[in-house]
């Protein structure tokens, strides 16, 4: 059985619900699924390359955003095989899970992973498109820009992304510029924001709270992903 070190937690879960006994390693972000218990490896930005050397991995799998070229290059120079994802939309996601779990794990293509891909095909786009606003961060607010995957996402749902031509993804973006938009959605990562903790500054304006989980990784939660985006969207309310 091969040994896989995980150092991105979307694909942490991937792995895990495919196949868990090839985890060897995944890092201190790697929360699903809740009863992983799998060497800790530091976070995606300081991963330990020693100790990850030591654990004698035949993949490491990482992404070429959430994880820093140095710490890859570390890794191969040891004689290791990194396999690196890179994913700006949904169909770039579904195509990178097949390769992490099929062409790199040798895996059998999981049911998960058709029942995700049948769920999206499924999403009937809502209109007229509401414009939105995507903070992923306060003090400095930060916001999605072009080419995200959360973005593709929420487009599919019938949400634009005011943001989406800024020629940087993960723009900064003064406070009372966010205001001009239809819908302010709050992820609750990596900025963990609440129903106290953000909606207040955008008064008057409907904030919706969502799962980052199901915005932002690309894995067994893109099953219900449409669902619990649709759901929250729809709950939305006026900060």
């Amino acid at each position: 059985m091969r040994r896989v070190v995980s150092l991105v937690p979307s694909l942490t879960e991937a792995v895990a619900e495919t196949a868990p006994g090839l985890l060897v390693g995944a890092t201190d972000w790697c929360s699903h699924p809740a009863d992983l218990d799998v060497e800790r490896v530091k976070g995606t930005k300081n991963p330990d390359v020693e100790r990850i050397i030591e654990l004698g991995p035949d993949l490491v799998i990482a992404n070429e955003e959430e994880n820093r070229e140095p710490d890859l290059a570390a890794l191969r120079e040891a004689g290791l095989d990194v396999l690196v994802t890179e994913v700006r939309t949904l169909e770039q996601g579904f195509a990178e899970l097949h390769r992490v779990l099929v062409d790199g794990c040798g895996l059998p293509r999981p049911s998960w992973l058709d029942a995700a891909e049948a769920a999206w095909a499924a999403v009937v786009r809502a209109e007229p498109p509401r414009r939105a606003v995507v903070p992923i961060w306060r003090r400095p607010w930060m916001v999605l820009g072009r080419d995200t995957f959360a973005a593709d996402l929420l487009a599919r749902l019938g949400v634009e992304n005011v943001y989406a031509h800024h020629p940087e993804r993960y723009p900064k973006i003064p406070l009372p510029e966010l205001q001009a938009a239809d819908l302010v959605v709050l992820p609750d990562e990596p900025y963990a924001f609440a129903a106290d903790d953000g909606p207040e500054a955008f008064p008057g304006l409907p904030a919706a709270l969502v799962s980052g989980r199901h915005l932002t990784w690309y894995g067994p939660s893109l099953v219900e992903a449409p669902e619990v985006l649709r759901a929250a969207l729809a709950a939305a309310r006026p900060g």
